[in-house]
């Protein structure tokens, strides 16, 4: 076979765990190029809150916050009970100590990253878990540090505003601190900040940037608009990858290792369909449209094993005219409840977004609840955002009359005009009416976690979560089980290698994010807790790659020391 181009090592994709292992082979001395499906940088990341998970990190501490490696592999081994090779006991303590070293490593690069202090894990009352949380972010970022060629090639958030800020948007018609957060945004960091010519971008864009920045300045090689066709083998080890550059195949060998990290496969129907549980769409994900599981296949194609791809890092949904938009905090304020087509609650609507999707599906089994229905008081339309568009007190007439919002004057006519049973959303409305009188959630504890109130309504009492359903006219829009992206992939060890079905490993071939079955099991510890492993085992996976001469067909490959 001839080869095209010849490098130390292929990464392929450019999400967080892409780029990660990019700046680890190359900071380890190898020659590395990154290779991206669309015309953008970044992946699901760039469009994400860009939130990473990383437990017992030096920031943590700066901040007064105490943590260690044991109160982290405690929480984990408590909240996930897979124990299997996806989340198995070396890889959760590979990604326990590799994070602190990672954060480290990262800032010696130049990476400026914030600890989002305050913003829970998502079980903070179970052993080993924290109110104060171990979610850090990328500092904002001025993106024409990239160059005029690549500053438009990452897409980003616009607005500069950290995630711990994020949670005050909702409010700026509730407290002070709502109102003052948003003006500040609004007005300086936005408005007057373009002003005076200075450029910031925030969340997953920011993170994206800055990894990319890293890159370019010790000069990898990104190739944008270039997918990946297959794997290239010899003998029983991986060589390089087959790519289509410019509209023709390519072959690139790579001396070291092709890393996989090209994310899930949620924009991909049939693959969905073969291993999901149904109903599903690729229309409901907001993971980016490069995700079609061509990493994964490439992986099953040279004899990976795959676990876990009956699963995705789900988030309920809400179909709106521009596209998916994910129920974060909508469905955590007050005055709200989500209901299925007998008129039922059937959990928690401040929880995890994972735990809501696992719970839509396994009631759906039971009565139809996809969709389901977000059934909304007119005080929740009266004080805060819905979606992009639907400000407070502001509904506007092209919702309604698409059918994105409906609205009633009573809750019989919501019910008979969502097709829902009358008499059951009636009375569900009046015994959750009376847990917010009383303040507590009797049926499935809303407003109990201190992570359900970290989207809330504090100026609500005596459960700011919580909010009669009384006061008309009501409002109900339909909840779908979305997802950020899918969860299962390939297996890998606990240097990233991806494994075989038998447990050994495939030669010269790496894996890390959405490319590969999550460490956290089917479940999400806090927030950041896809970017964060991506990002660890990026890193993993481009040093150990960088120790590695590529043996000819029936050798054993030699690992430097």
């Amino acid at each position: 076979m001839e080869f095209g181009y010849t490098t130390d090592v292929v990464v392929i994709g450019s999400g967080a765990g892409g780029l990660t292992a990019a700046a680890a082979a190359r900071d380890a001395g190898c020659e590395v190029i990154v290779l991206e499906s669309t015309d953008k940088v970044g992946g699901s990341t760039a469009k994400s809150g860009g939130g990473f998970w990383i437990p017992n990190n030096h920031l943590m501490r700066a901040a007064g916050v105490e943590d260690s490696y044991e109160a982290a592999l405690t929480y984990m081994n408590d909240i996930i009970p897979e124990k299997g090779p996806a989340s198995s006991k070396e890889l959760r303590e590979t990604y326990l100590k590799a994070g602190p070293e990672m954060v480290k490593w990262l800032e010696g690069l130049g990476f400026k990253a914030v600890y989002a202090q305050g913003y829970p894990d998502y079980y903070p009352e179970r052993p080993g878990g924290r109110v104060e949380g171990r979610c850090l972010e990328s500092d904002l970022f001025d993106p024409r540090l990239l160059g005029k060629q690549w500053k438009n090639k990452v897409e980003a958030m616009p607005v500069p505003l950290r995630a711990i800020e994020a949670r005050q948007l909702p409010l700026v018609m509730r407290t002070w601190s709502g109102f003052s957060a948003t003006m500040d945004v609004i007005l300086i960091r936005t408005i007057l900040w373009r002003l005076v010519g200075r450029q910031r971008v925030s969340m997953g864009g920011a993170l994206i940037g800055q990894l990319l920045k890293i890159l370019l300045d010790r000069s990898v090689s990104v190739w944008i608009n270039t997918p990946l066709v297959s794997l290239i083998t010899e003998g029983d080890a991986v060589v390089g990858v087959t790519a289509k550059k410019d509209g023709q195949e390519m072959h690139i060998r790579a001396r070291r290792g092709v890393i996989l990290a090209a994310g899930g496969f949620e924009h991909n129907d049939a693959m969905r369909q073969q291993y999901q549980q149904h109903p599903i769409s690729t229309g409901w994900t907001v993971g980016a449209p490069g995700n079609t599981g061509r990493g994964i296949q490439a992986g099953i194609d040279v004899g990976a094993a795959v676990d876990m791809m009956d699963e995705a890092w789900w988030m309920p949904t809400l179909l709106l005219k521009s596209g998916p938009w994910t129920l974060l905090f909508e469905r955590s304020l007050p005055y709200s409840m989500i209901v299925d087509s007998s008129g039922q609650r059937f959990m928690n609507e401040s929880q995890s977004y994972v735990d809501c999707g696992h719970q839509q599906y396994q009631r759906h089994k039971v009565v139809p609840a996809i969709p389901a229905y977000l059934i909304l008081d007119s005080r929740h339309r009266k004080n805060y955002i819905i979606g992009s568009d639907m400000m407070p007190r502001i509904t506007p007439k092209s919702a309604l009359k698409n059918g994105i919002i409906t609205r009633a004057d009573s809750l019989p006519e919501l019910a008979r005009k969502m097709g829902i049973d009358e008499a059951g959303l009636v009375a569900t409305a009046k015994r959750f009416s009376q847990f917010a009188r009383n303040g507590r959630d009797e049926d499935f504890h809303r407003g109990d976690s201190a992570y359900d109130r970290y989207y809330s309504d504090p100026s609500v009492k005596p459960n700011p979560n919580l909010g009669r359903i009384e006061e008309p006219p009501f409002y109900a829009l339909k909840v779908w089980p979305g997802d950020l992206g899918t969860m299962g992939g390939l297996l890998i060890d606990e240097h990233a290698r991806v494994l075989r079905q038998d447990g050994s490993v495939i030669r010269g071939l790496y894996a890390a994010g959405n490319n590969t079955a999550s460490v956290m099991g089917r479940t999400y510890p806090g927030p950041g807790s896809t970017i964060g492993p991506a990002m660890v085992f990026g890193m993993t996976a481009g040093r150990h790659a960088a120790t590695v001469t590529q043996a000819q067909p029936g050798q054993k490959e030699q690992i430097g020391q």
